[in-house]
């Protein structure tokens, strides 16, 4: 059942951001025509910190966190935020231990760094394909499934209009465009929840409905690790799983390479922490006012709806519906989440793509070709992702298996980097061995989650009520609620791995494949010869010692484990752009 449909001025609106957003490609692609090359994979590294912000945080909250975030308060609860903390910490880890060793490398893909290049980017592009085609199929599904936005007009008109600005523009026109949609997604929000309040009663009336069905029940600190959310899950799980997507992604670290200065770089990514904390304050507050909104008919229970996901775009239709261009200015704010994340990873890909294999295969190309070579790679990469977004439509259950599997290579590919950023010891062995150990343990457990689902003892839904629902046949009332957590009982016999280790929360799923990752590659390395301390470029390792012993240069240096972090002597005898010239690929970064 639909609450509505789109109208010609919903249309008009929607269509003005993919406007806009191919116009700022045609600009910089003017713009900067006579230097393609330079400019193109990392905005001649002159971007400040300003649009650089905006634009990952605009890459960050893609439309499924528009459209499920709303959702997961709906249905859980408030405790959604707790995930500022885990954000806080994910953007803190990444402004201070990954990117100032990237940004002093030089380097332009991330993936320059590990030795296992061409495993690393293969499983690079295989995932960020199928993430990128996830992203754009499934919010274009829920938005058609309520709205009847054409479907398959919203997947061709995304992968299109991204190819064709990042194809023209690059990474200027990506960030920049991003920005942009970063300002549509806010001022869709709030003016979801100006008039969504309004309609609910007013603010005391959502926060009383909200606490008397138990949305405000935000700490819980219990220890389990089988609970789904609570403050350990989400502010230490949380922290693990966003800094594998975030830390040492190659889209994150892309954007933060192209500022002018390390400090730029820096700068931007605690200016993306505001508006990372704004999208998400929104999300929440748009969840609890959905819910006092549906108290008596959620429309879920009710058969109107048939996903979880369908709940935002629902829910819009009915408090926007009558203002023509609203609701079409809700579906712009939740693809430009997607138009984001789409650009993001076009770029990203070409960009390993060209570095890791492009520049390796061919040492002679000229200053044009490498243009024309990264435009063509990005014109590719966009028909992918359109195609796995097709492809996605077929995919039924499988759907979310992709989003997990991509999550579970967060933890391995976190640890194979902190192996290098922070322990000097570990030598060729032992990286490859923790990140095959890594990988198993962490495919084991999400795998296991998938086909042996957790119960609701550990999920624990919140009550949703029906009693308000007219039926359509009948003027009376029904009452349907989802059976509570405290009366589920186990239908069928369940061995104690899938009911322990299977059942652990999927917050975790990152955190057991880096743990992994760094025990078994420490070991390994120990035991077949650790790599000599003295022998590591000091500018390729952070020292994170000095966050605890900064009162002491002596304790530094004696944590340093042999490793000479003189900032002088690092300045003076690394040359930035030069970083491979007469070393080799050691083990998860480039050592002499």
């Amino acid at each position: 059942m639909r609450a509505g449909t789109f109208v010609s001025w919903d249309y008009v609106v929607f269509a003005c951001l993919f406007v806009v957003s191919s116009g700022i490609g045609v600009f910089f692609a003017v713009k900067e025509r006579k230097n393609p090359s330079a400019d193109f994979l990392v905005g001649g590294r002159q971007m400040t910190f300003g649009p650089v912000a905006l634009s990952l945080t605009a890459s960050f909250m893609s439309a499924v966190t528009v459209l499920g975030a709303p959702s997961d308060v709906y249905r859980f609860g408030a405790s959604f935020i707790i995930f500022g903390v885990a954000y806080t910490f994910v953007v803190i880890a990444t402004a201070e231990l990954f990117v100032p060793v990237f940004y002093r490398s030089r380097i332009t893909s991330t993936y320059e760094f590990v030795f296992l290049v061409f495993f690393s980017g293969l499983g690079f592009h295989v995932f960020q394909i199928l993430y990128t085609g996830v992203v754009v199929y499934a919010p274009a599904l829920a938005l058609n499934q309520v709205t009847g936005f054409n479907l398959w007009g919203s997947i061709f008109a995304t992968g299109v209009v991204c190819t064709f600005y990042c194809t023209l523009g690059g990474l200027k026109a990506v960030v920049w465009t991003d920005a942009f949609q970063m300002v549509v997604m806010v001022v869709g929000f709030l003016t979801v929840l100006v008039q969504g309040t309004q309609r609910a009663g007013g603010v005391a009336s959502v926060w009383d409905v909200a606490n008397k069905g138990n949305r405000l029940d935000v700490f819980d600190f219990d220890f389990s690790p089988l609970r789904r959310h609570t403050f350990w899950t989400i502010s230490v799980g949380g922290t693990f799983t966003w800094l594998g997507i975030y830390g040492v992604n190659q889209s994150t670290i892309q954007r933060c390479i192209s500022c002018r200065t390390e400090t730029h770089a820096r700068l931007a990514l605690y200016f993306n922490l505001l508006g990372l904390l704004t999208i998400l304050v929104c999300a929440v507050s748009s969840g609890l006012i959905m819910y006092a909104f549906y108290t008596h008919c959620d429309p879920w229970t009710a058969g109107s709806i048939t996903a979880p996901d369908q709940l935002m775009p629902y829910f819009v239709m009915e408090v926007l519906g009558e203002f023509p261009g609203l609701p079409g200015l809700f579906v712009a704010c939740a693809f430009s989440g997607t138009l984001s994340t789409v650009a993001a990873s076009i770029n990203a890909l070409a960009t390993v793509t060209y570095e890791d294999f492009v520049k390796q295969c061919c040492t002679n190309l000229s200053t044009k070709a490498s243009g024309w070579i990264s435009k063509g790679l990005c014109v590719v990469f966009g028909v992918a992702c359109t195609m796995m977004a097709v492809t996605a439509s077929y995919m039924g259950g499988i759907v979310q298996a992709a989003l997990s599997i991509h999550g579970m290579c967060g933890g391995p590919m976190l640890g194979l980097f902190s192996l290098g950023i922070i322990f000097p010891w570990t030598n060729s062995q032992g990286a490859a061995g923790g990140l095959i150990v890594g990988i198993a343990l962490s495919f084991w457990v999400g795998i296991g989650a998938f086909i042996y689902p957790a119960q609701e003892i550990h999920t624990r839904p919140l009550s949703l009520s029906v009693d308000g629902c007219l039926q359509p046949n009948s003027s009376i009332t029904h009452t349907t609620a989802p059976l509570s957590y405290q009366n589920a009982t186990i239908l069928s016999p369940r061995s104690p791995l899938a009911d322990h280790w299977y059942a652990i929360s999927y917050l975790y799923y990152s955190a057991v494949g880096f743990t992994a990752t760094i025990t078994a590659g420490l070991l390994i390395s120990f035991l077949t010869g650790h790599t000599r301390s003295q022998d590591v470029p000091p500018w390729l390792l952070r020292p994170i010692c000095n966050l605890f012993c900064f009162w002491s240069k002596k304790n530094r240096k004696m944590c340093w484990c042999g490793v000479n972090h003189d900032l002088k002597q690092i300045s003076a005898g690394f040359l930035p752009g030069h970083l491979c010239r007469g070393q080799k690929l050691y083990f998860g970064l480039i050592r002499s």
